[in-house]
């Protein structure tokens, strides 16, 4: 299970690039939105466990030398 924390930092994060998308004009609005509401859909269900130890996987792939 992830912790309050981390769904805050990983949404925080998350929030940003899409706004940045957005912004760049390489996603509308309303693309925004759907992606949005997949993502909550999405962190509904077990799947939002296995996509979770996916990012961190990831990401400490990064952090170990």
């Amino acid at each position: 299970m992830i912790s309050e924390g981390t769904a805050y930092g990983f949404a925080v994060i998350f929030g940003i690039i899409t706004v940045l998308l957005v912004r760049s004009r390489d996603v509308r609005p309303w693309e925004a939105v759907c992606v949005g509401l997949f993502g909550l859909y999405v962190g509904q269900t077990p799947v939002g466990l296995t996509v979770h130890e996916l990012v961190t996987w990831f990401i400490s792939g990064f952090s170990h030398h």
